[in-house]
């Protein structure tokens, strides 16, 4: 075997002695077929939304570390599901074209039927609605009063009562709207309204001859 020099580490001069052709053989000949390399992507994909489906809302929303953790794990573990045991450029090339395909698919399909997409992705989860916290809905989330806090918080709301309604969109995405006018507002303007009462009530009492 040929070797560098000493000051290149004696790194094996591979690429000088395998054949040309071998080198393409091992970057594009596929060890699978090209049916198999369609559907692998396909089928994973597919499951992957119906466990997220399954799993519930918060996932997607990743309110902490663990499922920050899990989605980050969800790819190093499918991978080999998707590829098989193919590490070729055709094979990669193959598979990016099936997940994409899929995808397009699914949300061509998805585009046309309103009832399917309520059916795979679910309906929005009311957690707060009028300063009132759905117990039963921050329960069927897996959410904690915490958790729906720290939301509230990012939206710059200091509590729940300043928030008039809270959804947990099926992206798992948060919409929250503020009272309109809000609760510190009507409390402002009632106070301003009495304040000016008194003001033109004083002013009636001093015009009035002694």
């Amino acid at each position: 075997m040929l070797f560098y020099g000493w000051k290149s580490g004696l790194k094996p001069l591979i690429l000088d002695s395998m054949p040309h052709s071998l080198i393409f053989d091992h970057m594009f000949q596929l060890p699978l077929p090209i049916l198999e390399k369609l559907l692998r992507p396909v089928i994973v994909y597919l499951v992957l939304v119906l466990l997220l489906r399954l799993f519930g809302k918060r996932e997607l929303a990743q309110l902490n570390p663990f499922d920050l953790v899990v989605l980050l794990s969800l790819s190093n573990t499918v991978q080999n599901a998707i590829i098989g045991d193919d590490n070729s450029v055709t094979g990669g090339i193959i598979g990016a074209f099936s997940l994409l395909a899929i995808n397009w698919l699914v949300v061509r399909v998805l585009f046309r039927s309103k009832r399917l997409t309520r059916a795979i992705e679910g309906r929005a989860a009311v957690l707060i609605l009028n300063g009132q916290i759905d117990q039963r809905a921050l329960a069927r989330e897996s959410l904690t009063r915490e958790e729906l806090l720290a939301v509230v918080h990012r939206q710059g709301f200091e509590d729940f009562d300043q928030v008039r309604r809270c959804e947990l969109e099926p992206n798992g995405t948060f919409y929250v709207e503020a009272f309109d006018p809000s609760a510190a507002d009507k409390r402002h303007a009632e106070l301003v309204a009495r304040l000016d009462v008194l003001s033109r009530e004083v002013a009636a009492l001093r015009a009035q001859p002694d």
